[in-house]
């Protein structure tokens, strides 16, 4: 069978303490759907996140010894409207996130904010008037003209 090349099925971040980080995702609502060897797993829409200690993971990418930073990226979960956003800031904050910037009106037409997770991984929280979603929360990006 032949799969789409422009898709993401795991994403894994690499974390301090296992157990913190798995209290803060529990904390956000979701359902770890499994936990091996240090490891722990969400299923996401389509997708699925881990997990993974740093040492662990440095050693797993046949970079033992090095340490592991939380890079230049931003994870992000759009939304529906404004209101969701900061519902769902409010209650990342409450399950131990840090605040980077609270939900605003942005320059390019919409509305976020930003928080890290215990282990610095930054997440954006949007609602983008441009990029509606499905009913099942999915994201299908308008054509290129």
């Amino acid at each position: 069978m032949s799969y789409p090349r422009q898709r993401i099925t795991l994403v894994t971040l690499g974390v301090d303490d296992l157990k913190r980080a798995k209290a803060f995702y529990k904390g956000l609502g979701w359902v770890p759907a499994e936990e091996v060897d240090g490891m722990a797993c969400f299923q996401l829409h389509g997708q699925a996140l881990m997990l993974f200690g740093r040492a662990e993971l440095a050693k797993d990418q046949g970079r033992e010894g090095a340490v592991l930073g939380t890079g230049a990226v931003t994870l992000c979960q759009n939304f529906d409207s404004r209101e969701d956003v900061d519902t769902a800031y409010a209650e990342a904050l409450a399950a131990g996130a840090q605040p980077l910037k609270a939900p605003e009106a942005v320059f390019w037409g919409g509305y976020s904010g930003y928080f890290t997770d215990p282990d610095g991984h930054v997440w954006e929280l949007a609602h983008n008037p441009f990029w509606p979603l499905s009913e099942d929360g999915s994201l299908t990006l308008p054509e290129a003209p």
